[in-house]
Formats: structure tokens, C-alpha cells, sequence
């Protein structure tokens, strides 16, 4: 029994040498000694030399809704989220003190215009009196006196009737401007669109003497803008126009596309980093993209499609140029001048000098020693 297992035992080695040395065959090239190469055949790939950045969403059209006059705000009749429509009441501030400030205007505009018919009757009594004298000053029937003084009353009642008459475009003025801030005291929805932030509440207390309080932004959310930070090393790579397209870290599955519309002259340094900002817009008819999201963005340098390519590991630079080496048998490599497109640093697209399929080295197969199966075959 103690043979049999230990021919047993020779048979499984021997079949595991085998089969290592089978393997360690097949992956040295198929029998080939030290010193050969690892090699790639030129074949179409879709090539994308690209910009990448993380962005934020935002809308691209909003408006802050602010409070013009101080005082409580007593109701809000929105919410966030909520779809308003243009002339829409949003949100209503306590007018007592607007209210009373308009009802003394009135009041003053009215004894201001009841002044104003006492001076222009007046005014008809003094005409009278001032043509009667006059009159009499013809027939030499009045004194000198007598005539001035009604020449001097007739005067004295048309230039009170213009101050009252000032007084009152004052005072109206004054009045308009009154009612219009009373009228401040209810907010009304300057545009359509969706409610985003609420920055105020119900029986808050505004004041509008020095800042105008924001209460709310409302939001056109069917038009996005992506905003990135681009570094200083690749910001030179954009254009204006230049295709970009992003997924979001939710749904990485879907791509939207889009093209530049501008980068920011201003940087932002972060963390002695130098960052500046590249924004482009995208339509969002289903509001599927929302405020806020993060962006994984590609901007497109160049492109190819189907694009004949090598890996870039191939592709050599020498004092004639380009080129990658071919086998050319018996362990010898030639070299082919190359000229190269689009690489996205891991393949390089070739416009000419190979034809698909060829092949090109790429590096040397890694060697192994003799006694290198015996020893994996130990363990």
C-alpha cells in the first residue's frame, strides 16, 4: 500500500511539472526563448483626448426675491418646491405703518384742496373788487389808496393760490410715493419658475432700511448650468464651443452633452491650487437634473471615431520622428515611421504608417530562469 501511494503520489507530481511547463510555454510566446516581445496589433478604437473636472449644478436663470419696506411678514402662500407663475402673490408683510402714513397724505392732499378753492374764490372776490376800483379810478371817484390796496389783494390771492397749488404736487408726490411702498408690502412672482430656497418665515421681523431682505429664489429650472474648476495646467486646453458632455454621481448611466459657453478670467486659488471656473448649459426638460448635483465632466480636446490605434506604449519618439517597432523574425525588430492623431494616453491613434492589423511591439515578455517551474511546482 505504501508503494502504490508513492507511485501515485510521482504520477501527480509529474503531471503538474507538465502542466506547468505547459503553461509557462504558452505564456512566454508560445516556445519563445528570453529576450522576445510582447506584442499588439493595430485595430480600430474610438479615441477621446479629454479635460476632466467635477462640477456643480445650478440654474441657469433665477431671481432673488426680496422685501422693499420693513415689518412683520404675515403670511407666506408658498413653499419650496412649489411652480409659481408671474404676478403670482408670494408673500404679504404687515402695512400698518404704510397704511397710516397713506391716509395722512390723503387727508393733507384734501385740506391742501380745500385751501385751494378758498384762495380761487377768493381770488374771484379780489378780480372784482380790483376792476370795480379800477373803474371808479377812471371817473376819478376813488382814492389812490383804495386802488392799490385792491391791485395789491388781487396779487397777494394768484400768488397764494400757486404755493397751494405747489403744496399740492408735493404733496401728491409724496403720496404716490407712499402708496407705492404700501404696495411693496405684498410680494408678487417677477417670473415663472420653481421656488428653490425659502430664506424667511412667518412672523419674522424685516428690516429693509439698509439691505433688502431676500425671502426666496425663484428659479427657471428647464435650462441647467454646469460650473467646474478647471486647473491652471489644463485651462489652457479649452475653447469656447468646444463639445463637453458630464454624468452625475447618481447616474453615472446617463449622458448629457453640451458645449462651452464660458471660462471665468478669475481664478480661485484652493489649497495653493489656482482653479478657474468653465460653465456650460443643459437642457432639463424632465427637472431630472436638480440644484446642487455633482458632475463628473469630460471637455472634449479632440476626437476620433473607429480611429485606427496602438497602444501608446508602441509609439517611440526619435531624431527622425515617430515610430514603433515590428518583429521581423529570428528575435529582430525594424522599425516603421510612424505619424499619430487623437491619444487618450492609452492608445494613440495612427493616421499613417501601419494598416489594421499589424503588429507592433509593445515590451519584452518577462524572463524565467530554468528551474523556475520546478521551483513553482515545489510550492
Amino acid at each position: 500500500m505504501t508503494r502504490w501511494i508513492k507511485r501515485r503520489l510521482l504520477i501527480v507530481s509529474l503531471v503538474v511539472l507538465a502542466a506547468l511547463a505547459a503553461s509557462w510555454w504558452w505564456l512566454s510566446g508560445n516556445g519563445a526563448t528570453d529576450g522576445q516581445w510582447q506584442t499588439a496589433r493595430a485595430q480600430p478604437a474610438d479615441i477621446e483626448d479629454l479635460v476632466t473636472a467635477l462640477g456643480t449644478l445650478e440654474p441657469y436663470d433665477y431671481v432673488d426675491v426680496g422685501a422693499q419696506v420693513s415689518g412683520q411678514l404675515e403670511k407666506l402662500h408658498v413653499d419650496l418646491g412649489d411652480k409659481v407663475e408671474k404676478g403670482q402673490l408670494l408673500a404679504e408683510i404687515d402695512a400698518s405703518v404704510q397704511e397710516s402714513q397713506v391716509q395722512a397724505g390723503l387727508a393733507q392732499l384734501d385740506a391742501l384742496r380745500a385751501q385751494l378753492e378758498q384762495q380761487r374764490a377768493e381770488l374771484e372776490l379780489a378780480q372784482v373788487q380790483f376792476d370795480r376800483q379800477e373803474r371808479l379810478r377812471q371817473a376819478d371817484a376813488t382814492s389812490d389808496d383804495a386802488w392799490q390796496t385792491a391791485k395789491a389783494t388781487l396779487a397777494t390771492t394768484r400768488a397764494q393760490i400757486k404755493v397751494l397749488q405747489a403744496q399740492i404736487d408735493q404733496t401728491q408726490s409724496g403720496l404716490e410715493g407712499d402708496q407705492a411702498t404700501l404696495g411693496y408690502a405684498k410680494i408678487y412672482a417677477p417670473r415663472d419658475g420653481t421656488v428653490v430656497t425659502l430664506d424667511a418665515r412667518e412672523g419674522q421681523t424685516l428690516n429693509a432700511n439698509q439691505t433688502a431682505p431676500i425671502l426666496m429664489r425663484v428659479a427657471d429650472l428647464s435650462t441647467m448650468t454646469v460650473s467646474t474648476e478647471v486647473s491652471e495646467a489644463d485651462v489652457d486646453r479649452l475653447e469656447i464651443g468646444m463639445p463637453v458632455y458630464f454624468s452625475t454621481l447618481g447616474n453615472s448611466a446617463v449622458r448629457y452633452d453640451s458645449s462651452l459657453r464660458q471660462v471665468l478670467p478669475t481664478p480661485e486659488v484652493v489649497n495653493n491650487v489656482v482653479l478657474y471656473t468653465a460653465e456650460f448649459d443643459v437642457a432639463n426638460p424632465d427637472n431630472a437634473l436638480m440644484s446642487g448635483m455633482t458632475a463628473q465632466v469630460f471637455f472634449v480636446v479632440e476626437s476620433a471615431e473607429g480611429a485606427l490605434s496602438v497602444p501608446a506604449s508602441a509609439v517611440k519618439s526619435g531624431a527622425d520622428g515617430q515610430y514603433v517597432e515590428a518583429p521581423a523574425g529570428k528575435g529582430r525588430l525594424e522599425k516603421r515611421p510612424v505619424k499619430t492623431g487623437v491619444t487618450d494616453r492609452v492608445r494613440v491613434q495612427i493616421t499613417d504608417g501601419l494598416a489594421e492589423g499589424d503588429t507592433v511591439v509593445i515590451g519584452k515578455v518577462q524572463a524565467h530562469t530554468e528551474d523556475e517551474p520546478r521551483r513553482r511546482g515545489l510550492f
